[in-house]
């Protein structure tokens, strides 16, 4: 009976170190089943299946230097902590209405025309008593609102927008 439970424990440990992990699983090509293929990251092949990977961060020249059409970057990008930081300074003001819900539909619209045609810009949209508000951007000076403002002019979708002196958020 001891020799039955012995042989039984052996095989059963054999089975267990035999297992595949869940992407070879996923990924087997058995007879008459369609077939999986998985491109996927070494981070989230090591998350899936439980093996851990330690990966040395490098600077972006590095990284950026060795990119090509073929190849993924598969290194952490290691950047200087930033802080937020609210200052006085300009923004750009594309729309102004009252406080019904007509005026918060053309609020956000506008939000989303200033977001296709300007992606790199912040946008807030919000509720100023008794108004809905769309602002966009965050400028230190005059000037660079200017510059904006007539870029943006130029677009002939904004032009009733004016600059407005307001807190800005900047990243130190």
């Amino acid at each position: 009976m001891r020799f039955l439970s012995i042989i039984s424990l052996l095989v059963l440990s054999l089975n267990l170190t035999a297992q595949q992990n869940f992407t070879d699983r996923l990924t087997r090509n058995v007879a008459g089943e369609g077939m999986v293929t998985l491109n996927q990251d070494a981070e989230i092949n090591a998350l899936v299946n439980g093996t851990p990977q330690v990966r040395t961060p490098r600077s972006l020249s590095q990284i950026l230097g060795q990119w090509n059409d073929t190849t993924a970057i598969n290194d952490t990008i290691t950047l200087a902590p930033t802080r937020r930081v609210r200052t006085v300074g300009y923004r750009i003001q594309v729309f102004a209405g009252g406080n019904n819900r007509n005026a918060k539909s053309e609020a956000y619209r506008m939000a989303n025309l200033v977001r296709s045609e300007f992606p790199e810009l912040s946008v807030y949209t919000h509720f100023i008593s008794p108004r809905w508000i769309c602002r966009v951007g965050d400028f230190r000076t005059n000037e660079e609102a200017r510059t904006m403002l007539k870029k943006m002019r130029e677009t002939k979708k904004f032009r009733e927008a004016s600059i407005v002196k307001s807190q800005i958020i900047v990243y130190q």
